[in-house]
């Protein structure tokens, strides 16, 4: 699971918002975040992305099928917030 911290988990409402890398949908064109691909991971059924994204960090995303991304290519991406878990300052679950 992907943690992100500062003001989108402020805006959601928590310390910390986790996303797991199969729910955030990528593009090549826009997306709420963007991101530089450090490592593509093509395997077929799926693509793993490791990206670093400004004013986030470190983020891992997956893409089912091939996503056809490169080291250094810029990816936009757009975390499923029907999925999205949310977590206190003592790292406890907020229910909905």
């Amino acid at each position: 699971m992907n943690f992100v911290e500062g003001d989108y988990a402020k805006s959601k409402g928590a310390k910390t918002a986790g996303i797991r890398p199969e729910h955030l949908g990528l593009s090549k064109d826009s997306g709420l975040w963007s991101g530089t691909v450090t490592v593509a991971e093509h395997l077929g059924a799926d693509t793993f992305l490791h990206l670093d994204v400004a004013g986030i960090g470190p983020i891992t995303a997956r893409a089912g099928g091939e996503f056809g991304a490169s080291y250094g290519d810029t990816v936009f991406l757009t975390p499923d917030e029907a999925k999205l878990h949310r977590f206190d300052d003592k790292g406890l679950a907020i229910k909905a």
